[in-house]
């Protein structure tokens, strides 16, 4: 027993050797950041699929104590998240149109807004007061004018998710993250394919017509060419354009081409209707809004007016892609200097789209032609009365926004081309590559605008159909991503503006099917005027 404890003296009294650093105790758990496994309703969510960190199962179970910053995973609330920018979580979108740069600014945002908000479509207005009146002209206008700013701002505020640290920098990435992926595609991807490759089918169309047009004016009467190109030629000529300016990498580096698209775009409207105000009322002119004959072909004129002042607010389906490429962080989200350059840019659209449909009608009234609007009526009423230089400048805004805004609008098809080819090879597409998408691309709607020249005729009825897009979906992605409390004034909001949209989109459809069977389609492919 004496030997023990004099044993034990002697350890107690040994110094005492510190251990290796290699081999220090692991930290408590509780000061460890925990790796986050996604559950699997969020495994295929934007922004957080195609990393090699992610596994069905959640962790990488060879390294599960391994953190790799630039790709590691976090909500919002995690102590890393003020180090880590959303803009890097989707290493593929490094390498898309869309997001390869994200340096955007609320200037930016305000260029592409105005560029995408107003277009040719609005100098269709004055025709739908021509049937609703003064009264309820004006207000059909401010409510949809108030409604869509509405939901644009829902959508920018949506673009950010602070509960699961998601950047949705694509339309079709929240409605699929809002409708489920099979849902997603019957309600979302047709009107989006439409709103995008559609329009820039009809801008060939209006491009193309209107070079026709402007050679025509500054050529005059001194013309001597035997042999004018034709309509499908200057299709070709605006395309060949339209595709040499498509080569831009990005979306943020055409945003000085979004900026000379917007003002284009004021000019021309600003230009049209002061010329049409400065010149005085046509004789005879009448604002008795136009009666058809039988009480059914009223109601559909009634509706296919209000579906001419929906369609006149465009770009929803633009928003997501624009705000993606700015930058964004915990203390500085993206939503706030998007919200700046939306207000900015509307302000501008408000103040061109109101004046246009007012003034028009009070030129022309009931004698706006139907198809052209206020451009035709140029044409048609003044073309001798006012300078050629006039009516050969404002042909050429519109051209020039034309141009700007097949930029704009072909982004979106050019990103989602160019995605099936990084998620398959894990690799950016080649130069080489990019630019035979996009010039594929931009022929192929040629082709298509030669082939169905027509196609501007069945427009109602197909943008009833996209209408949610910029009037429904966005309410109902608020009510499932932000879930308001029930019976809430947001709740009750939401849901009637959403049910609301849906069924202007159902009537306005119907009535698109009764104006192509009651007017007909004059079918005439390869036949363009």
């Amino acid at each position: 027993m004496g030997d023990t404890s004099h044993d034990v003296d002697a350890v107690s009294s040994a110094p005492i050797t510190p251990r290796p650093a290699s081999v220090a105790p692991t930290p408590p758990v509780a000061h460890t950041p925990p790796i986050v496994s996604l559950p699997p309703s969020q495994y295929h969510s934007p922004s957080l699929t195609r990393s090699p960190l992610l596994t069905p199962g959640g962790t990488n179970r060879k390294t599960p104590r391994i953190i790799r910053t630039p790709r590691f995973i976090t909500p919002l609330g995690s102590p890393l998240r003020k180090a880590i920018k959303l803009t890097k979580l989707d290493p593929q979108d490094a390498w898309l149109p869309i997001t390869e740069s994200r340096n955007g600014n609320a200037y930016y945002a305000a260029y592409h807004t105005l560029c995408s908000g107003i277009g040719i479509q609005a100098l269709v207005l004055p025709v739908a007061f021509t049937i609703l009146g003064w009264t309820w002209g004006i207000i059909g206008l401010t409510l949809a004018f108030i409604w869509q700013l509405y939901t644009l701002y829902l959508l920018v505020q949506l673009h950010e998710s602070p509960e699961n640290g998601i950047r949705y920098s694509r339309y079709m990435q929240l409605a699929s993250a809002t409708f489920g992926d099979k849902l997603s595609k019957f309600l979302a991807a047709f009107p989006i394919m439409y709103l995008s490759g559609g329009t820039c089918v009809a801008l060939i169309v209006i491009g193309g017509s209107t070079s026709k047009m402007f050679y025509q004016t500054l050529c005059g009467a001194t013309c001597s060419n035997p042999k004018p190109l034709t309509a499908v030629e200057w299709y070709l000529v605006f395309t060949c354009a339209a595709v040499l300016l498509s080569q831009l990498p990005n979306l943020n580096s055409i945003a000085g081409v979004s900026l000379i698209g917007g003002l284009t775009a004021v000019g021309y409207c600003t230009a049209m209707w002061t010329v049409s105000v400065s010149e005085g009322r046509l004789p005879n002119v009448s604002y008795n809004p136009v009666r058809a004959g039988t009480e059914i072909a009223r109601i559909f004129d009634v509706l296919n007016a209000l579906g001419i002042i929906a369609f006149a607010f465009r770009g929803h389906n633009l928003i997501l892609e624009i705000q993606a490429t700015m930058p964004s962080s915990e203390k500085h989200p993206s939503s706030v200097p998007m919200w700046r350059g939306v207000k900015g840019a509307y302000l501008i659209v408000a103040m061109c789209l109101f004046p246009i449909a007012i003034g028009g009608y009070w030129a022309y009234g009931h004698m706006i032609p139907a198809n052209g609007g206020m451009l035709a009526a140029l044409y048609a009423f003044h073309s001798r009365d006012v300078a050629r230089g006039v009516i050969g400048l404002i042909s050429f805004f519109v051209i020039v926004n034309a141009l700007s805004s097949f930029q704009l609008y072909g982004m979106p098809m050019f990103d989602d081309m160019e995605s099936k080819y990084t998620r398959r090879f894990k690799k950016p597409c080649p130069w080489w590559l990019r630019a035979i998408i996009r010039g594929m691309f931009g022929y192929g709607c040629f082709f298509v605008a030669v082939a169905i020249p027509f196609l501007g005729s069945v427009a109602g009825l197909v943008g009833g159909i996209s209408l949610p897009v910029t009037l429904a979906y966005p309410c109902f992605m608020w009510l499932k991503m932000k879930k308001p409390k029930m019976y809430s004034p947001s709740w009750w909001a939401n849901w009637g503006l959403g049910l609301l949209g849906m069924g202007l989109s159902g009537i306005l459809t119907a009535a698109g099917i009764y104006v192509v069977i009651e007017t007909g389609i004059q079918v005439s492919f390869f036949k363009p005027n």
